[in-house]
């Protein structure tokens, strides 16, 4: 979206603005989000112990990932706000720079995951047959994990410079190419083997790799959106500007597989089928708070855009309109899953001891998940604002001054249900700190503006 129509922000049309570019956004990533369950869906036919193993993969291949959206949010506001104070060129050279530097730190990062994950798996209760069916999915998957990073920072581009449709194309063909090849490669069919967990993984990297392919051509051949910085100085100062806003929200991102690890592992106390039933618990927040993940990438350059035009009083009539929606969206949502939770336990559970637990899961967990939609929505407005270390420490705190502890309490006072409520309340805890904390800084910044006119 050109700045120009940014800066047309009023009372009445804010939110036909956030749907013109969340709209399309929301579909393709409804087929992205598809990834997980149509993984999950198909690695729980194996079985159980198979399922688990998967759930086990979870939280090393969400740390590649944050990082990787890390590099995006620093991305979308860095282009983002060279786009709204003019610089189009320059706008150009970070683009270009985002693609080295992501390739560039996945490959880095993918080393010590690697010499590392099967001691992770073994620290968080996984046996010795389960961590062999989770160490032949996570060969496959690190040896692509490359082509992950292409598409999420070559995403982050598009939206900043006003294109959401793009962003939706590639990720729709990502998903289809995904549902396409799970079924052909995990169960095998003619001349192709059966590759079981493995199959999962070479399906993921495969419709990555189609969709990096296709990000890329998009990128420089239809919107000449990326381009290189001959000085060694200006190539300084795009990493820079990329890396000062990515490096404190990729570390944010990777506090959650962290978290997800030691929850994993308190999860695991309780058997196989608990952390089978939580793992498609994971996805299945992945998929319900959409919207919510949308908005997040979405609201950003809009937030970047005006901050950087000096109209900050657009900036608050954005969070403060996207914080209500999200609550009321997140509560209809609630709603369905508990209408709908008999036949997700049916369709994810495989044995009776795992239906009941998903099902237990649906009922608690998802009461959270729209104070967990505001404290995602102010920690990507911090990143939009050049706040990061604001939105990294609200998601410590998050994770683990609240969310880890009072599950941890939880189970040691009721057991598995406990767990779930105690992050229930701690994801309402953390939304209330969130809200007060953003608002706080948008009024300081209000009465400074007014102190100087």
């Amino acid at each position: 979206m050109k700045s120009k129509q940014i800066h047309q922000l009023t009372q009445g049309n804010v939110l036909d603005h956030l749907r013109r570019m969340t709209w399309p956004l929301l579909m393709a990533m409804i087929l992205l989000m598809s990834f997980n369950f149509i993984d999950a869906y198909f690695v729980s036919l194996l079985g159980t112990e198979e399922m688990a193993a998967f759930s086990f993969t979870f939280p090393v291949t969400f740390t590649i990932f944050s990082m990787v959206i890390g590099l995006g949010i620093g991305t979308s506001t860095a282009v983002a706000t060279a786009q709204g104070q003019g610089r189009s060129e320059e706008a150009r050279g970070i683009g270009g720079m985002a693609i080295v530097l992501s390739t560039v730190l996945v490959c880095l990062l993918c080393i010590p995951v690697w010499l590392f994950h099967d001691p992770l798996f073994q620290w968080l209760g996984a046996d010795e047959s389960t961590r062999r069916l989770a160490d032949g999915y996570m060969a496959v998957w690190l040896a692509g994990a490359v082509f992950a990073a292409f598409p999420l920072v070559g995403n982050a581009v598009m939206r900043a410079n006003g294109n959401t449709r793009g962003p939706s194309i590639v990720m729709a063909a990502s998903a289809a190419i995904n549902a396409a090849l799970d079924p052909l490669l995990i169960f095998g069919w003619g001349p192709v083997p059966a590759m079981g967990l493995a199959g999962a993984a070479l399906a993921t990297i495969l419709a990555y790799a189609i969709s990096s392919a296709i990000i890329l051509y998009m990128l420089i051949k239809q919107m000449d959106a990326i381009g290189w910085c001959r000085k060694w100085q200006q190539q300084r100062e795009a990493a820079k500007g990329i890396l000062g806003v990515a490096v404190p929200a990729a570390g944010a991102n990777m506090l959650t597989p962290m978290a997800m690890a030691v929850m994993t592992a308190i999860v695991a106390q309780y058997g196989d089928e608990a952390v089978a039933a939580f793992g498609v618990g994971t996805r299945l927040e992945s998929l319900a708070t959409l919207v919510v993940l949308t908005l997040s990438m979405s609201l950003p350059p809009l937030i970047s855009q005006n901050a950087a035009a000096g109209h900050m009083d657009r900036v608050r009539l954005l969070y403060r309109t996207v914080m209500r929606f999200t609550l009321l969206w997140q509560g209809g949502v609630y709603l369905v899953l508990l209408l709908l939770s008999p036949w997700i336990a049916g369709a994810f559970g495989q044995e009776p001891a795992v239906e009941e637990t998903i099902i237990l899961l649906v009922m608690l967990l998802p009461l959270g998940w729209g104070a967990q939609g505001v404290t995602i929505l102010t920690n990507s407005s911090f990143n939009a604002l050049r706040r990061p270390m604001s939105a990294l420490n609200l998601s410590f705190v998050r994770l683990f001054v609240t969310y880890l502890p009072l599950a941890w309490i939880g189970g040691k006072i009721a057991g598995l249900p406990g767990v779930f409520a105690g992050s229930v309340i701690a994801n309402l805890i953390t939304g209330l700190i969130a809200w007060r904390w953003m608002w706080f800084f948008l009024c300081h910044t209000r009465q400074e503006q007014q102190e100087a006119q």
